[in-house]
């Protein structure tokens, strides 16, 4: 069993940063495509960033959302165990429950809540006008 930490919500004001992080109970947190999704009330959950688990010579690939691109920024640190949301100039509708999550194996694709087997309990983004 893998358990999913997530860390470093709050309340912050529209234009500020906040950086979330996500940490893993097992060393094979390496070995995954990890990813971040938001759920805010009365929505479905969505998809915000996912960072792949193959860490070659040009880098982690990542992918985002299209209303995150250029403002949120995923990253990961595998001796640390731990992924990182760096996320600027929130907006209002930033608003929600971060998850983190664990892909599964073998899994080609990131953006579904399908593709993930583990999951963090989520960390509160509150983001006021």
């Amino acid at each position: 069993q893998v358990q999913l930490v997530e860390s470093g919500g709050g309340l912050v004001q529209a234009g500020g940063s906040l950086r979330l992080s996500c940490t893993a109970s097992r060393r094979t947190f390496s070995s995954y495509t990890m990813g971040w999704f938001r759920q805010a009330p009365g929505k479905e959950r969505e998809f915000v960033a996912a960072i792949s688990w193959s860490d070659w010579s040009d880098g982690f690939s990542t992918y985002y959302a299209d209303s995150v691109k250029g403002r949120f920024t995923i990253s990961r640190d595998n001796a640390k165990n731990t992924m990182y949301l760096q996320m600027s100039s929130l907006k209002p509708e930033d608003t929600a429950v971060y998850f983190c999550a664990r892909s599964r194996a073998g899994s080609g694709t990131y953006s579904r809540t399908a593709d993930y087997i583990y999951w963090g309990q989520g960390t509160q983004v509150t983001v006021s006008s």
